[in-house]
């Protein structure tokens, strides 16, 4: 592994999303040296990255990934940018996350130029304020966003639930001015306490012995300018679940009420019979 990757904060997430110019449109990024395989937020974030590094003026509307293979983190990702088309109004780019000579991940971003134009939202729903939630610290060690579950499954087991939660959300460390950061490390924070929501309704968790869970692919839309170094809500609901795969959406505000983002996500659930003993 990189010297510059060793030396890096895990708490720094723009540090450790940074990306390494290695030709035009082509891209090395690196994974957090304490875990096994690429967190899917982290993939998206730095394709994301890769993406604005070939983008002047314009600001991220829309991305649409889907996960091919688990990532490596003791090797480097090379991320391959295509151009596909800059208009008067839209850029679109095209992203591949190469391993070991082989696509792990695509995405597909649109780009626009700010204009004003007309407006409306639903509200942001009822909610505890963060103040009073406990930080959540199972996930990892050492983590990058704070989040805080208004109604996280009891410590001694999971039990039914409805497909619905809100979390909050923000960065641990400061971001500064540039827009696409901010962008980055929502994207990364989105794939976040998501999917278990489609765990809800059947009563299990993580760590439910036979459990085999994935991301599948993963939609953002951004509607307003926002600073991640404030708290945001990610309001979330799982309205189906079938043929082995869940579908959670979400809804990211800002702490003053304003929907800044919309998600999605279609995520793997298979529960593994246990294999019989003797």
């Amino acid at each position: 592994m990189s010297e510059m990757n060793s030396e890096r904060d895990p708490l720094d997430l723009v540090a450790t999303l940074a990306l390494e110019p290695i030709e035009v449109n082509l891209f090395r990024g690196w994974g957090p040296r304490e875990d096994r395989h690429f967190f899917g937020g982290h993939v998206i974030a730095q394709a994301l990255l890769a993406a604005y590094a070939t983008i002047e003026g314009r600001v991220c509307h829309s991305l649409h990934a889907y996960f091919i293979r688990p990532g490596d983190t003791s090797i480097p990702v090379i991320y391959e940018v295509d151009r596909a088309r800059d208009g008067g109004s839209f850029s679109t780019r095209r992203v591949i996350a190469i391993q070991h000579g082989q696509q792990i991940f695509n995405l597909a971003a649109s780009f626009q130029t700010p204009e004003a134009g007309f407006e409306h939202q639903f509200p942001m729903p009822p909610a505890v304020p963060p103040e009073s939630l406990k930080e959540e610290t199972g996930w990892r060690a050492a983590r990058p966003i704070d989040v805080r579950w208004a109604d996280p499954q009891p410590s001694a087991g999971p039990v039914v639930k409805e497909p619905k939660k809100y979390v909050w959300m923000r960065a641990k460390r400061p971001i500064g001015p540039d827009l696409h950061l901010h962008h980055a490390l929502l994207a990364y924070a989105s794939d976040m306490a998501f999917m278990e929501t489609a765990l809800r309704p059947h009563g299990i968790i993580w760590s439910t012995p036979g459990l085999q869970t994935a991301s599948l692919d993963h939609a953002m839309w951004f509607h307003h300018p926002f600073d991640f170094n404030q708290w945001h809500l990610y309001d979330q609901d799982s309205p189906v679940t079938s043929g082995g795969r869940g579908l959670v959406r979400g809804q990211m505000f800002s702490e003053d009420g304003k929907l800044i983002a919309s998600i999605a996500q279609d995520c793997l659930m298979r529960l593994k019979a246990p294999k019989p003993h003797g």
